[in-house]
């Protein structure tokens, strides 16, 4: 099966999500500005940088994920298949599905939908790579009917042109309101919260630059004699000389010496830094209940029992399995174009790895428990 027919052997394959440049113009950033283009894009990837435990939570998840191999009935054709899994190209310097797909996970939970391409090459009329396509480079659209998607590439001037073959675009929305294409952030919600927390870090940062580099008052108090009233304002200037020559000796110790009633304090000793230890964890416990990931994973030690640590990572196999099901359509449909342009016609599964060995074991006992139930069960109906 071909999808195109090339007259010229030297035809390279063409990216088409990719934002179109021209080499006409010296400023293109001037001339690729566009107002309030998907500002929220650019608020969750900063979010992520100002936030640690925030991308640490989606890097886990996206590794936590696992890895998945093709199966079907024909050995041949499953070989072929899986070595076509494990040798694509990537981007422009990435081998593997596997590294796709996980690009394509991150982008999916930062952002709420990801967009990416099979790319075709025109020569040999086969896959030659797969391409994880930046949001700020495309648009999503409804055609004439809400069932219909239309992906679109930007243009320098801020138009936008549908891309010739919609069917090699790969579109993935997370958790979609009714009625919109695009899908939900699982940051979304959080840069209220996390604002908060920034605020309290900026705090203890400026208020440790304050205690860590003591500032001291030296107060000069002249007594009622009338020479020392007359003389206070050069008094003054002389310990002020003095003391900042003994600050700025260095390493060396240096001793200040005055005369008259001159005291000496810490500004800010007699005061209290509040204690953010509560308000932080509040504020991480939001983060942390919206990213799904169990808090000893993230390397926060709160109290916890084993119960607790089980049910934890019961619920985060769930939400793993969810996110399964979203990039199982993806690879389905990436293995099914493969399969039309090589002229295979056949049905196959994606197999996923199992998430961790403590799944296999309460899998098997959950068996022997069921086992030894039907046994007994037998057991009665025959004594009846």
């Amino acid at each position: 099966m071909r999808l195109f027919k090339s007259k010229n052997k030297k035809n390279y394959p063409m990216v088409q999500t990719v934002e179109s440049k021209s080499r006409a113009h010296p400023f293109q950033e001037i001339r690729r500005y566009v107002p309030l283009d998907n500002p929220e894009l650019k608020l969750y990837s900063i979010l992520r940088e100002a936030v640690p435990i925030i991308d640490a939570a989606i890097c886990k998840t996206v590794r936590l994920i696992g890895n998945f191999a093709i199966d079907c009935e024909d050995e041949n054709i499953k070989e072929q298949l899986n070595k076509f899994i494990s040798t694509v190209k990537v981007n422009c310097c990435e081998e593997g599905m596997e590294f796709f797909i996980s690009t394509y996970f991150d982008q999916l939970l930062t952002y709420g939908t990801a967009v990416g391409e099979i790319v075709i090459d025109p020569c040999t009329n086969t896959i030659a790579a797969l391409y994880n396509s930046s949001l700020s480079n495309v648009i999503l659209k409804t055609g004439r009917s809400p069932l219909e998607l239309i992906v679109c590439r930007k243009n320098e001037d801020g138009s936008e042109t549908p891309v010739k073959y919609q069917d090699l675009i790969l579109t993935t929305p997370l958790k979609p309101e009714p009625g919109k294409i695009n899908g939900t952030s699982i940051l979304k919600g959080l840069p209220f919260v996390s604002e908060i927390l920034l605020s309290i870090y900026q705090s203890i940062g400026t208020n440790w630059d304050r205690v860590g580099n003591v500032r001291f008052a030296v107060t000069y108090k002249p007594s009622s004699d009338v020479g020392d009233r007359a003389f206070a304002k050069e008094r003054v200037q002389q310990v002020a000389d003095q003391w900042s020559q003994a600050m700025h000796s260095g390493s060396s110790l240096s001793d200040f010496i005055s005369f008259g009633d001159v005291s000496i304090k810490v500004i800010g000793a007699d005061n209290q830094i509040l204690d953010s230890q509560v308000p932080v964890r509040q504020m991480l416990e939001q983060i942390v209940s919206k990213l799904s990931i169990p808090p000893f994973l993230l390397g926060l030690c709160w109290s916890t029992t084993e119960r607790m640590s089980t049910q934890q990572a019961d619920i985060l196999t769930s939400e793993l399995e969810f996110y399964r099901r979203l990039l199982t359509s993806v690879i389905s449909k990436i293995c099914r174009t493969w399969l039309n342009i090589n002229g295979y016609v056949t049905d196959f599964d994606v197999v996923w790895d199992n998430i961790n060995l403590q799944d296999e074991v309460e899998t098997a006992n959950a068996k022997l428990m069921r086992a030894r139930a039907s046994e007994i069960e037998k057991r009665l109906e025959m004594n009846q």
